[in-house]
């Protein structure tokens, strides 16, 4: 929400940019306040011109993503809405190393997709952090890692990726998502 201020120097600088732009939105963010955004950085709906990134977590999509689609869906708006379940979903161990739990990022996504076919939205994309290297910086997956493996090879300096393994059952989740 830092970049999001309707008066703030980001939202006047992305007005002014002719290319598509993306917004991400998280649990703060209140209907009012997306529709004015969304006045003040697309004002004549261009198809095409805004992505939506949801990223609420598990926990909280289900208060805060309909009410969002519904508003959003009232004004005749129509933006591409991409799922980021990843950031919403970050803890930190008791050690003080920051991850993710695979099962739950898969409960945001599952949700999503759930929330938008409810309510005759379309979920047209994803975000991961993710790597084909054999990291262990997220927890879970069909290979079961826990918070002891972390230390094998953990590599990010930023944010928690899933590995190789887990970004193939990510996509072979998807597909059932999608289907």
């Amino acid at each position: 929400m830092r970049t999001c201020q309707l008066d703030s120097a980001h939202v006047e600088y992305m007005r002014g940019i002719a290319n598509p732009i993306a917004i991400k939105i998280g649990p703060s963010i209140k209907p009012q306040h997306l529709l004015k955004l969304l006045d003040v950085l697309d004002a004549d709906s261009s198809a095409g011109r805004i992505t939506l990134i949801t990223r609420f977590g598990a926990h909280k999509i289900n208060q805060h993503l309909p009410a969002l689609i519904k508003a959003v869906a009232q004004q005749g708006r129509k933006p591409l809405w991409c799922c980021d379940p990843m950031h919403g979903n970050t803890s930190t161990t008791d050690r003080g190393v920051k991850t993710r739990n695979f099962d739950i990022i898969c409960q945001e996504l599952t949700l999503a997709f759930k929330i938008h076919q409810d309510l005759d939205s379309h979920l047209g994309g994803v975000h991961f952090e993710l790597t084909g290297d054999h990291v262990t910086e997220c927890t879970g997956g069909a290979r079961g890692l826990t918070e002891l493996d972390l230390a094998r090879s953990y590599k990010s300096l930023v944010d928690p990726r899933l590995n190789a393994d887990q970004s193939l059952e990510m996509a072979m989740r998807l597909i059932q998502l999608a289907n």
